[in-house]
């Protein structure tokens, strides 16, 4: 009793402290949800892992963090704008020197920064995840007192998630290399798989995670049924004039961007194209024109977003469907961020699910491709750089990563931080791994499938879209919303569910073929499964439960009884 006391007065006098912070510093006058619990977490040692919307006051959490510890704070982020206005929002609140390191430096800005930070003149060090692959960077880092490192925009580490970045897979064993100080992972949005894959990557130690937000009432949720391109069109051309802006239209092709955006301008809607096939200025003027106003609507392949803030978008409209829910929330999350009411909706053309099923099925890694990089590895002696790889195969360099993403997911091989690659286990055989290798690379694709059914199903379904949404994320929520066009068409209320539910929600389960999956959420008489092997199933419960198709796996606590 007496140490329950004295921890929950120490947890008050750290809230207390917290609250002080925000309030003097930062002006703060009340906490968004979720965000005292992360910084109560962080200010203790112990890595977190905030799962909170846009706008949510991410960046707080880490600045008051640091504040309330001792050292320096590392911050990765993957774009320089977004480092940019870190340093300068730093900078307004007074809290600390923070700088920037990255590739608009020159050779002599690089060098006076990171004198700079050696001599210990900074708080804040701001840097792309590529410069923990700089072994003069971080050998840099590496004899400082680090408090923290700051992962911004963690779900770009996991390959179930919707922005892949392959030069995130090293942050792990950089923090590692560099003492392993306190991490603090940032993400707008993460499904359960996610967040597992983010957590074991980073090599995070037993993190508290906390997951807020995932509901944005403002937002009306839609999905209107078109066929072909041209239906698209003329469905974008005929609701325009009803919509408020500014706003975003996602386009599958940077063909599709360009001709949407002049059939708008036809229309007298100021709109502009972005796409991967502009150049650079291009692509600036472009984003800065919608930013300042000049454009009323900015159509754009899903190239564009991170890192925009701009908090009074309209309306997101898609006029082909995303790959899966994690990537559709990020895209249309970036509309209302004010609070004020805003619109997401969906042109959805089943037949665009055929392409997306393509692609997903694409990147199959025969074994024999996967072999030929084994026995180029283990051809050479200690450290392996991979262009030594690359000039010895022939492969390309994505499906060459590709192939080394996956033997070092069956641990096969090991990715240094600055890239360099290590054998595991020399002595193994090769054609083992390189079956484990292929394994993986297919449980991927399968993985990929079943999350573009989570999206179909959204698209299709009559009840309400909230709930489903939210419940994807691991969160519950009540219908009717109110707010999406099934419940404001008067059936976003399901059937009344008599259902039993032998398998409970959270709860590990085993099915014959796909092995051990968790169980998400029910859907009257349906129950939703994540299996590590195949990703989502929909199964029906009554079958499920009386054929013994999924059992359920004790606990440990259950074990031990």
């Amino acid at each position: 009793m007496a140490v329950s006391s004295i921890s929950t007065r120490s947890r008050r006098a750290t809230d207390a402290r917290i609250t002080r912070i925000a309030h003097d510093v930062f002006g703060f006058d009340d906490f968004r949800p979720g965000q005292i619990e992360a910084i109560r977490a962080l200010s203790g040692g112990q890595d977190t892992l905030s799962i909170l919307p846009t706008g949510a006051g991410k960046s707080a959490i880490y600045q008051i963090a640091a504040l309330l510890t001792e050292g320096i704070t590392l911050v990765v982020s993957p774009l320089i704008a977004l480092q940019q206005d870190q340093v300068a929002g730093i900078g307004k609140h007074r809290i600390g020197r923070a700088v920037a390191v990255n590739s608009s430096l020159s050779a002599r800005e690089r060098d006076a920064t990171l004198a700079e930070i050696a001599r210990g003149d900074v708080r804040f060090v701001f840097l792309a995840p590529e410069q923990l692959a700089n072994t003069e960077t971080v050998s840099a880092l590496s004899g400082l007192d680090l408090a923290m490192v700051v992962i911004d925009e963690a779900h770009c580490i996991s390959e179930w998630g919707h922005d892949f970045r392959p030069e995130y897979l090293r942050l792990g064993a950089a923090i590692e290399h560099l003492g392993h100080p306190t991490i603090c992972a940032l993400t707008a949005t993460a499904a359960p798989p996610v967040r597992t894959e983010i957590v074991q990557r980073l090599g995070m130690d037993s993190p508290a995670t906390v997951v807020s937000g995932f509901d944005r009432p403002n937002i009306r949720l839609g999905v209107e049924r078109v066929d072909g391109i041209g239906a698209k069109l003329e469905m974008i051309l005929t609701r325009i004039d009803d919509l408020a802006r500014p706003g975003i239209i996602y386009a599958a092709t940077r063909r599709q961007t360009e001709e949407i955006a002049s059939a708008l301008r036809d229309r007298g809607v100021t709109a502009v194209a972005y796409h991967a096939g502009l150049r650079g200025d291009e692509r600036e003027a472009a984003q800065a024109g919608w930013m300042a106003g000049e454009h009323e609507v900015i159509v754009a392949t899903i190239a564009f977003g991170m890192g925009i803030d701009k908090p009074d978008v309209r309306f997101v409209l898609h006029a082909s469907i995303s790959e899966s829910l994690d990537a559709y929330y990020q895209e249309f999350g970036r509309a209302g961020r004010d609070g004020e009411p805003a619109e997401a909706i969906l042109l959805y053309d089943p037949k665009d699910l055929d392409l997306r099923r393509f692609q997903s099925g694409s990147g199959e890694l025969p074994e024999d491709e996967v072999v030929t990089v084994l026995e180029s590895i283990h051809g050479h002696r200690g450290l392996v750089d991979p262009a030594d790889v690359h000039e010895e195969v022939d492969l390309n360099d994505s499906r060459l990563m590709r192939v080394v993403d996956r033997l070092a997911e069956v641990g096969a091989v090991e990715v240094e931080p600055d890239g360099t690659l290590r054998k595991r286990h020399p002595r193994r055989d090769i054609g083992t791994d390189a079956h484990a290798a292929a394994a993986a690379q297919r449980q991927h694709q399968q993985f990929a499938r079943s999350r573009l059914e989570m999206m179909r199903r959204y698209a299709d379904q009559d009840t309400c879209r909230r709930a489903d949404l939210i419940a994807y994320f691991g969160e519950s929520f009540q219908p009717p919303c109110g707010n999406c066009d099934n419940c404001l068409a008067g059936h976003g209320i399901p059937r009344e569910d008599t259902t039993d539910r032998p398998f409970a929600i959270d709860s590990t389960v085993h099915h014959r073929e796909w092995g051990e999956g968790v169980v998400l959420r029910y859907e009257n008489d349906l129950v939703v499964v994540l299996f590590g092997t195949v990703g989502y199933r929909t199964l029906l419960v009554r079958l499920a439960h009386e054929q013994g198709l999924l059992t359920t796996v004790p606990t440990r606590a259950d074990a031990a009884d």
